[in-house]
C-alpha cells in the first residue's frame, strides 16, 4: 500500500508537486521583496539614546498615578517594523528556523536589514519554532527519502537549517522518523 502511493505520488507532472510551487512562491515573494527594499537606511534609536530628567513634585499616591503616562515597552524602530513583516510573509510561505529567519533578513541576497532588526523580528514573531521543523522535515520528505539521523543532521546543521538539536528531534519525530 505504501509503495503504491509512494509510486503514484512520485509519477505526478511536475506542476502538481508541492515543492515547485514552494519554490516558486519563494522566488516570487524574494523578487518582491528585492524591487520594494525591504529595508531602511535611518539609523535606529533606542530608548536609551532618549534620556530625560524630570524633577519630582510632592504629589499624593493616587494622583501621581493618575497624571503619569504608564511605562510601556518603547515603539518599534521602522526597521524592525519592516522586518517583523517581513519574517511573518516569509513563515506564511515556508518554515523557518530561529536561526534561519534571521539569516534570510539580514542576507544581502534576502532583505538586507541589520542583524540586530533581523533578530528583533526572529524574537516577536509569533511563530513555534518546533511546529517550523515539523513542517521543514514534510517539506525534506516531499523531496528526498531522509533517515531520522540524516533528517536530524539536515535541520539542526548551521549549513542546513539551523534548527536546534531539540526541535530537529521533533520535526523528525512528527514528520515520521
Amino acid at each position: 500500500m505504501k509503495a503504491a502511493k509512494a509510486y503514484a505520488k512520485a509519477s505526478r507532472p511536475w506542476y502538481r508537486k508541492k515543492r515547485w510551487w514552494v519554490l516558486a512562491v519563494a522566488v516570487i515573494f524574494v523578487a518582491v521583496a528585492a524591487t520594494t527594499g525591504g529595508g531602511t537606511d535611518e539609523p535606529s534609536v533606542t530608548s536609551d539614546d532618549k534620556k530625560t530628567t524630570t524633577t519630582a513634585q510632592p504629589t499624593k499616591p493616587a494622583e501621581a498615578a493618575a497624571d503619569e503616562p504608564r511605562e510601556s515597552e518603547p515603539e518599534m524602530t521602522s526597521g524592525q517594523e519592516n522586518a517583523l513583516a517581513a519574517a511573518e510573509n516569509y513563515l506564511e510561505i515556508a518554515p523557518f528556523s530561529r536561526k534561519g529567519l534571521i539569516r534570510q533578513l539580514s542576507s544581502d541576497a534576502g532583505d538586507g536589514y541589520s542583524r540586530k532588526d533581523a533578530t528583533y523580528a526572529a524574537d516577536h514573531v509569533d511563530v513555534d519554532w518546533k511546529e517550523q521543523a515539523v513542517k521543514a522535515a514534510e517539506n525534506y520528505l516531499d523531496i528526498s527519502p531522509f533517515s531520522r539521523q540524516a533528517m536530524i543532521e539536515q535541520l539542526s546543521s548551521d549549513a542546513g537549517d539551523g534548527y536546534t538539536r531539540a526541535q530537529a528531534e521533533h520535526g523528525a519525530e512528527k514528520a515520521g522518523l
